[in-house]
């Protein structure tokens, strides 16, 4: 089973009351443990949030015999006083932190959202000494730094529904955690890379704690609800392979069409498949659309295209199954800059992918990404010219690229002095084409304010 654990990491796994119940101190050691998790995000980028990735590792967790409390953030007018509250009543021998973001992206006036989460942490050792694990998309992108600079004692990368309970294993057997595959501890590195489940079907999809951050009732609530895994598409700026694998892993179609009947059955109408390219691969999404349209769900959907290969077939299936809305992260009407950013598609493909969801009454909801490598102010205005077009109901406009680590773009900010080799990018760092400032902002003013 492993030695004990003997690490940097001191503070005793004990189940926490007035009384010191010597049963609880002796139970916190071995078998079931007590685990508060807690979504810290507190933002409303966009849209509102729910914290499905959380859900899921509470649901799996529980699965696994464990005792798991849940709160979320995003609700709570006291964030402090919440922490509080839920500790008191779940006392638990572990505490689970979720970072959603990072930052806010914005190259103007950015926003540093990890320093919100540093409070919650700071709550947290105040009112227990059980150790404070980090997870979610934000912490797997920065999983050394990110636990520097909130003062957790572990981090998990990876498939957290299966990385937390392994974690709680550790501990209560006494065992050091950072042997894990892709857990990391305060001050160390972690004994090997993620590694990132192959078969998706087991993993929970729900967690009835969920619908405390969920009322159908709610206006624009769009549920979310992933069906796959992993990016394959190299994309020069993208942390997404870092976050969930480059190798693609998808559920069975039925699986995720019975759960988005389950949805619908509990009244929500709205689902957001989060998935980072609804149509890759294409065959597996014309088999969840035919699953969705046999089942008659009535629930409307939004997702992600990515341009490129995106058949009549699927826009059509898609429209039957419920699809109202797409988004389609073109970034560039320039194939000098598409090709720069290591895209795979075309403008041409843009257009043909934009025409064929409008012919079939699909919404869409266009990007422009702009002022990476290669950009001029000849290839802005091509994308302007181009993106203006598509007559698209929608469309978003980001200028500056948000530097992240291990991306070609980083190596590319090292290579001309934009940033430094050991720059851990916690803090946001952007790259912006010279050349552009000051003019492109006043040349993208106009669309910002029909955004």
């Amino acid at each position: 089973m492993g030695g004990t654990f003997t690490g940097a990491w001191t503070r005793p796994i004990l189940r926490q009351n007035a009384a010191g119940d010597a049963r609880d101190r002796a139970g916190a050691m071995i078998g079931a443990m007590r685990a508060l998790l807690i979504s810290a995000n507190s933002e409303r980028i966009n849209m509102i949030t729910i914290p499905l990735g959380l859900g899921a590792v509470a649901a799996a967790t529980r699965r696994a015999g464990h005792d798991v409390g849940f709160l979320d953030l995003l609700p709570e007018p006291d964030p402090a006083a919440a922490i509080r509250r839920a500790i008191a009543k779940h006392r638990p021998d572990v505490i689970g932190i979720s970072v959603r973001n990072i930052d806010d992206q914005a190259r103007e006036n950015p926003r540093f959202l990890l320093a919100q989460v540093k409070p919650v942490v700071e709550t947290c050792r105040e009112c227990s000494r059980a150790p404070v694990v980090l997870g979610g998309a934000g912490y797997s992108i920065f999983p050394d730094a990110a636990l520097a600079y909130l003062g957790a004692d572990f981090g998990v990368r990876g498939d957290g529904e299966a990385v937390f309970p392994a974690l709680l294993e550790c501990l209560a057997g006494g065992r050091d955690p950072c042997t894990l595959p892709g857990v990391y501890g305060a001050g160390r590195h972690s004994a090997s890379n993620p590694r990132f489940s192959e078969d998706l079907g087991p993993m929970p999809m729900w967690d009835e704690a969920l619908r405390q951050a969920a009322d159908p009732a709610t206006p624009d609530l769009w549920i979310p609800v992933q069906s796959r895994r992993g990016c394959p598409n190299d994309c020069s700026y993208c942390s997404t392979s870092q976050i969930q694998g480059r190798r693609l892993r998808a559920r069975e179609p039925r699986q995720v069409a019975e759960h988005v009947a389950m949805l619908a059955r509990a009244g929500y109408r709205r689902v957001y498949f989060v998935d980072n390219s609804f149509n890759i691969p294409e065959q597996h999404a014309l088999e969840l659309c035919d699953a969705l349209t046999r089942l008659a769900t009535g629930v409307l959907w939004r997702c992600i295209l990515y341009p490129c290969r995106v058949c009549e077939e699927l826009v059509r299936s898609m429209a039957r199954a419920g699809c109202v809305e797409v988004s389609l992260g073109f970034e560039s009407g320039s194939l000098q800059v598409l090709r720069e950013m290591n895209k795979r598609f075309t403008p041409a493909d843009v257009r043909e992918v934009s025409d064929m969801l409008g012919a079939h009454g699909i919404r869409r909801m266009g990007f422009l990404l702009l002022g990476g490598p290669g950009e001029t102010r000849e290839t802005v205005e091509e994308s302007v010219a181009f993106a203006e077009s598509l007559r698209l109901e929608c469309l978003r406009v980001t200028v500056g690229m948000r530097i992240y680590p291990g991306t070609q773009l980083a190596r590319r900010a090292i290579a001309e002095g934009v940033i430094k080799d050991e720059d851990d990018l916690l803090v946001p760092r952007f790259y912006l084409s010279p050349g552009l400032e000051p003019w492109i902002h006043d040349r993208v003013k106009p669309l910002l304010r029909g955004a």
